[in-house]
C-alpha cells in the first residue's frame, strides 16, 4: 500500500502546478482528493561517480520529500526519487548530522522502512542542516545529492496543516 501511495504521489509531485507556499529551498504543494499536501526540494548539490571518477550522466528530477495525506493523522512520510532506477536490492543511506538512515528502493523511489523511521527521520531532518543521500544505480553509478536542510520545519509545518483541514 505504502509503495503505490508513494510512487502515486511522486508522480502528482512530478506533475503538480498547485505550489502554495516556498520556504526557502522548500516548497509546499497541495494535490487531490482526498488531499495529499508534501514539502519537497531539489539538491544543492549532486556528484556522480563511477569506479571513484566523476562521471557525467543523464537524471530525471531528483527530490526529498514530506508527505502527508488527509485524514491519516500528522504523520509524514519521508521518500526520495533520485531520477534513475536504483539497482535491485539497494538502499539509499541517508546522513544527517551524525546519524545514518537506510530508505529501501524500488525502481526510481526510496522509503523509509516504518512510520516511526519518517517520524525518526523528519526530526533529524527538522534539526539538521544538510541531508546527503547516497546511492547506487542499476548502471552502478553511485550519486551523493546533498540537500539544503533551511527551511524544512516550516514547510512541513505548513503541509501538515493544510492536510489537517
Amino acid at each position: 500500500m505504502a509503495l503505490a501511495t508513494a510512487s502515486a504521489t511522486g508522480a502528482v509531485a512530478q506533475e503538480s502546478t498547485n505550489r502554495v507556499a516556498v520556504e526557502t529551498a522548500w516548497s509546499v504543494f497541495v494535490d487531490g482528493t482526498p488531499r495529499e499536501c508534501w514539502a519537497v526540494s531539489a539538491p544543492s548539490e549532486t556528484v556522480n561517480t563511477r569506479d571513484g571518477r566523476a562521471v557525467s550522466v543523464r537524471r530525471g528530477d531528483i527530490l526529498l520529500f514530506a508527505t502527508y495525506r488527509q485524514g491519516q493523522g500528522s504523520a509524514a512520510e519521508v521518500s526520495f526519487t533520485g531520477g534513475y532506477p536504483f539497482a535491485d536490492g539497494s538502499t539509499v543511506e541517508m546522513t544527517i548530522g551524525t546519524e545514518t538512515y537506510q530508505l529501501f528502493t524500488d525502481g526510481e523511489w526510496a522509503w523509509a522502512a516504518s512510520p516511526e523511521e519518517d517520524q525518526r527521520i523528519l526530526t533529524a531532518m527538522r534539526a539538521g542542516q544538510s541531508a546527503v543521500l547516497v546511492a547506487r544505480s542499476s548502471r552502478g553509478t553511485r550519486t551523493q545529492d546533498t540537500f539544503n536542510l533551511f527551511g524544512i520545519t516550516a514547510a512541513t509545518e505548513e503541509a501538515q496543516r493544510r492536510c489537517a483541514q
